[in-house]
């Protein structure tokens, strides 16, 4: 029936169930049926008999091969920069380890190192990369990097890095903005340290890459959100639980009246903010936040003119922008005569970010996606919620 030669020898196997495990005895060809326990109905599978090329062939025999079908998995592999447009497929086993199949990347892409593949499993939901890769060696079998809670993907994202994996997770990499005095983005950087540097190592890496005012400039780095400013990180602190996927890192220089106050000047919060017509009082921040230092005794006049030459703004634009006092969202608008600082007293309650001097003006900023974090993650950005 095979078309085989009549002196063609064969294996015979008894197919016995194929789910949710592969169960396939070989049959003696000498017992009868009923001492095989063969009915009407029984799957009885032949080969030809393999004498000694046997370990010529992955799947040697019908049990084997069996096997190999029901794991068989085509995956539709994705460069991480590109998640929408598949790059190859290939046929594997879900029951193929990790280095099996970033072996099988490897060897698609000519790359001789296959620890230089780093993996990033699908979320079938937002049909997006996960916002975490997988680790080095960080699950066990193909079938673990494709199941997405209840339901299995056929899609994986793959990275060639510039460094073997494992030595990679023993590093931290930050992507840090660097702005210059007008508040304008100069540059970004992707600075790779050991996790246990602290954010002082970041500033001297970062020292060696961007054009400072003079040789003993001093850098700061801040936490932004939403056009607000966060956080200064202290110099001490360790980068290893730093978040840099959806706060932005801005790195400025330290301009020389802020190094060391006095007792009658206090470093304020100023944002730029716009008002929707259609909604009383609902106040949208944009653009570049940024800290400024105010005199005790110092009026609204005087802080506008430092305003205006620190962001070099043209006088026929600037006379358009009002000014006010921002506490919790609600804007109160300042006089010229007005003195700054008697509005920022201590306000511990909801941090120093919701009490701050406005700059309310149109947005003629071009609108576009900001590309620091754009790599991983194209998701909204969560609700940052502090105690």
């Amino acid at each position: 029936m095979a078309g085989f030669q009549q002196s063609e020898d064969l294996f015979l196997f008894e197919e016995i169930k194929f789910e949710p495990n592969v169960m396939c005895e070989y049959i003696d060809r000498r017992a009868t049926f009923r001492a095989s326990q063969l009915e009407d109905g029984d799957i009885i599978c032949y080969q030809k008999a393999f004498k000694e090329e046997e370990d010529k062939y992955r799947y040697p025999d019908v049990p084997s091969f069996l096997e190999y079908v029901r794991g068989r998995q085509v995956v539709h592999f994705r460069r991480l920069e590109k998640p929408k447009e598949d790059e190859f497929c290939l046929e594997l086993s879900k029951q193929h380890t990790y280095d099996d199949v970033v072996e099988k990347v490897a060897h698609q892409l000519e790359l001789s190192d296959p620890s230089k593949i780093r993996l990033t499993p699908h979320n079938c939901y937002s049909q997006q990369p996960k916002p975490q890769p997988i680790k080095y060696r960080g699950v066990e079998r193909l079938s673990d990097m494709l199941v997405h809670y209840n339901q299995m993907s056929d899609i994986l994202y793959f990275e060639v890095l510039d460094l073997p994996l494992p030595e990679l997770q023993g590093l931290k990499s930050l992507k840090v903005a660097f702005h210059n005095a007008k508040t304008e983005e100069v540059s970004v950087h992707n600075i790779r340290l050991p996790k246990q540097s602290t954010v002082g190592d970041v500033i001297n890496e970062l020292k060696g890459k961007v054009e400072l005012s003079g040789p003993i400039a001093e850098l700061r780095i801040l936490e932004v959100f939403y056009h607000k400013i966060y956080k200064i990180f202290p110099l001490v602190e360790k980068i290893e639980n730093i978040n840099d996927q959806y706060w932005t890192l801005r790195a400025e220089e330290i301009p020389e009246d802020e190094k060391n106050l006095g007792p009658q000047e206090r470093l304020i919060h100023v944002y730029h903010f716009t008002r929707d017509a259609s909604q009383t009082n609902m106040v949208q921040n944009f653009g570049e936040p940024f800290f400024l230092l105010v005199h005790e005794d110092e009026t609204l006049a005087k802080v506008k003119l430092r305003i205006q030459k620190k962001l070099q703004v043209p006088d026929e634009e600037f006379v358009k922008w009002k000014f006010a006092f921002l506490s919790l969202g609600r804007p109160e608008y300042l006089q010229d005569s007005d003195v700054v600082a008697t509005r920022f007293q201590k306000r511990d309650t909801y941090g120093a970010w919701e009490h701050y001097l406005g700059l309310e003006h149109a947005d003629s900023a071009p609108k576009r996606v900001h590309q620091l974090n754009q790599n991983r993650h194209t998701f909204e950005k969560p609700v940052k919620i502090y105690n």
